[in-house]
């Protein structure tokens, strides 16, 4: 009885065993909020930002800065000096003469429709060359090189050989339009006329550029789409209209937003070609800015030019964007 006793009062008297300590010596209680992996993931943030401030700086530097000096530019009263320019007052005179200027509109009108009508053409061209490329077999890397050729040429290069073959003079295509229509035609002498050479060659540069992206989506369609297609009777017509172009959308919107882009802020290929003519009928609003601030001085009209076309092409490229969200949506629910 005794030994029972004393055994319980022994075994009574001893003390817990401490509780295993966690893994890396942390006996306090865990922080909030995440711990050690968010002040981890704190930590990388940091190093990834400092890395990136180099290239961040320098971005701001050659493109932030231009642009917003620009914009005040295009607000001020600048004169020439002998030691540079000066700006005297800020004022809004700039944009009331454009707004009232025949050659503005010009311009703005023909940036517009040169923009519409290249993006259109090179759409469906490069949707069909792309339905081609994706039906050939071994054939396909050939010809995609081939394709690939115009799109690898500089643009003043390309329309440096175009010019050769426009000219009045020696000029291949002149010599054909001759040989055909019995006389020899100014293809870049007329308005109209040089208007359409200038869509034919830009065509010609980039329609490649667009087949390849509208290829790249073609290739990402799962083929038992196409399986279910035929299997519910779809003919080809049926099925594209109804399966590959929907499915194609976001890679087509992405492709026409790239192409309102470069097309209105065309520069180089009017330039060589036609120098804005004849007269002002292939002026874009790039060669109007150009001319207004390089040729006639006026720093403060020309970078309001700049300032508006870039508003304008913005404006046109959310706008776009929205309305491919809603289509997008309505498919979806659909």
């Amino acid at each position: 009885m005794n030994a029972v006793t004393s055994s319980a009062a022994s075994s009574a008297t001893v003390p817990p065993s401490p509780a295993p300590k966690p893994a890396g010596g942390h006996t306090g209680p865990v922080p909030r909020g995440g711990g050690p992996a968010r002040v981890s993931r704190r930590r990388r943030a940091r190093t990834g930002w400092f890395f990136a401030s180099p290239a961040l700086l320098t971005i701001a530097a050659v493109t932030v800065f231009p642009v917003l000096f620009s914009v005040v530019l295009s607000f001020a009263d600048v004169r020439l000096e002998y030691g540079g320019f000066s700006i005297r007052s800020l004022t809004g005179d700039h944009y009331a003469a454009l707004l009232s200027s025949p050659e503005w509109r010009h311009a703005l009108l023909f940036t517009f429709g040169f923009t519409a009508v290249t993006v259109l053409l090179e759409l469906v061209l490069g949707t069909a060359a792309a339905l081609v490329l994706e039906r050939l077999g071994a054939a396909r890397g050939w010809v995609l090189a081939v394709l690939l050729l115009p799109w690898a040429l500089i643009n003043v290069v390309a329309a440096q050989l175009w010019g050769y073959l426009f000219n009045g003079t020696y000029g291949g295509l002149t010599w054909l339009f001759e040989q055909v229509l019995g006389h020899q035609p100014d293809i870049l002498g007329q308005p109209a006329s040089a208007m359409g050479a200038m869509v034919v060659v830009d065509v010609w540069k980039t329609t490649p550029f667009v087949a390849i992206v509208v290829l790249a989506g073609l290739m990402l369609i799962p083929g038992d789409v196409y399986e279910a297609a035929e299997i519910d009777g779809a003919g080809a017509w049926t099925t594209f209209w109804k399966v590959t172009l929907p499915q194609l959308r976001p890679i087509m919107a992405i492709a026409v937003l790239f192409r309102i882009l470069q097309a209105f802020g065309i520069f180089d290929l009017p330039f060589v070609l036609t120098q804005g003519g004849p007269g002002t009928a292939t002026e874009s609003l790039v060669i109007l800015g150009y001319k207004t601030l390089f040729q006639n001085l006026d720093i403060g009209r020309g970078a309001a030019v700049a300032t508006t076309s870039a508003v304008i092409v913005i404006g046109c490229c959310l706008l776009f964007l929205r309305v491919f969200r809603t289509q997008a949506d309505e498919g979806g629910r659909a």
